[in-house]
């Protein structure tokens, strides 16, 4: 039996930070908490659908009422209804073959053919607009499963602020829809443009950073001087001037539009962060032994240099999902960001904002949900910056 302080020597860099990680409850709960909040997102359709998903009619036998409104989403944001639809749709037959099929070439092969097969009904199938009739009684013999809340985020079904009740637990909004609907489709809307946009401003950030802090020179100091004066520009009223501009021409898909700006407005910290890791590890030992073995620099930095920094990347990519999700909030309340109808948590508090005691549960609840996921990400952040410092106190 090997002790504790030699399973720790043996165990790679990884697997130590991972058992720091789980040491910290805070940290441990964060991530719980937006695994779940992810399940929220992903299961939308079934958790919250004005259609059947299974139903049995005499004579037509069984069928999936709500599979068309899956494959071709009734939504203005329908790129974002319809990723996270195939991800929902892709996710359980992917891990089964990553976890049953041990070839890699033929692991690949699978998952590519699995994907483009599951891909093919998201371009096929064309939406079709259906109101849901709900006076119209089932013919006898007939049964059908619903989701939890037979409701669509955009079907008006009671008076407007109903107030929480057994019929609409979190209550309706001021167009009588109901709120817990709208709350299970606005998570999908903040964590796509809070994980899109981060992502994206991740990926220019981190190639502007490794460029001029390997470089260096001329390349270096043209960059950076040009990355300041970005940095003197007020980022959220930049926001505000390029949203009005797009909502004047009435771009539909405002949702790409606010993770676009969010994207291009937010690599600067992640250029200057990335830089200073990467002049620091320039100059360690190993890179000097690479250089002088000559390893190519695209090989130093992708196979040396990258793998060093990617610790301090991750707790950034932690903090910027939480500050991308507050600012699409916050363009939603001030009317420009996602436009109405679709589901946002920062448009939701703007409807209650005239009377916030009346429609208290309108403050109240998105105000929750909004909470739930940035105090998740800052939490996850903290506990990832912990774990990747041994020498951190706990």
């Amino acid at each position: 039996m090997k002790s504790g302080s030699e399973k720790s020597a043996s165990a790679s860099p990884w697997q130590s930070v991972w058992q720091r990680f789980k040491k910290d409850p805070l940290a441990v709960g964060a991530l719980c908490a937006l695994v779940l909040l992810m399940l929220l997102a992903l299961l939308a359709p079934l958790l919250a659908n004005p259609r059947a998903l299974l139903a049995y009619t005499p004579g037509d036998g069984l069928s999936m009422p709500f599979l068309r409104s899956f494959f071709a989403p009734e939504s203005t944001e329908f790129f974002i209804e319809k990723l996270f639809n195939f991800a929902l749709l892709a996710l359980l037959p992917s891990a089964i073959i990553l976890l049953a099929v041990k070839k890699r070439l033929v692991r690949n092969l699978l998952l590519a053919g699995l994907l483009l097969l599951l891909l093919l009904p998201f371009v096929l199938v064309k939406p079709k607009l259906e109101r849901v009739d709900r006076s119209v009684e089932p013919p006898a013999g007939s049964w059908q499963i619903n989701a939890l809340l037979p409701y669509g985020p955009f079907e008006q079904i009671s008076k407007p602020y109903t107030p929480p009740g057994k019929k609409h637990p979190l209550g309706c909004d001021e167009l009588g829809r109901d709120l817990a609907v709208r709350l299970i489709y606005g998570s999908r809307i903040s964590l796509a443009v809070g994980l899109l946009a981060t992502t994206l401003a991740m990926i220019i950030g981190i190639a502007v950073g490794v460029s001029t802090g390997y470089l260096g020179g001329w390349i270096d100091m043209i960059t950076m001087r040009l990355v300041e004066i970005l940095m003197c520009f007020p980022v959220f009223l930049l926001l505000l001037i390029v949203m009005s501009y797009f909502q004047e021409y009435k771009f539909e898909q405002s949702i790409l539009a606010v993770t676009g700006i969010l994207a291009l407005t937010g690599w600067i910290g992640t250029a200057q962060l990335t830089r200073g890791e990467v002049l620091k590890q320039r100059e360690m030992v190993y890179v000097k032994a690479a250089q002088a073995l000559g390893v190519s620099r695209i090989g130093i930095i992708f196979k040396h240099i990258l793998p060093n920094i990617a610790g301090t990347v991750m707790i950034a990519f932690s903090f910027g999902v939480a500050g991308a999700i507050l600012s699409e909030s916050a363009l939603s309340f001030l009317s420009f960001g996602v436009q109405p109808p679709t589901a946002s948590w920062g448009g939701m508090l703007r409807t209650a904002y005239g009377d916030p005691l009346s429609a208290w549960h309108m403050t109240v609840f998105p105000g929750l949900m909004l909470f739930w996921a940035v105090a998740g990400f800052n939490l996850l952040g903290e506990g990832l910056r912990k774990a990747l410092d041994p020498n951190s106190s706990r």
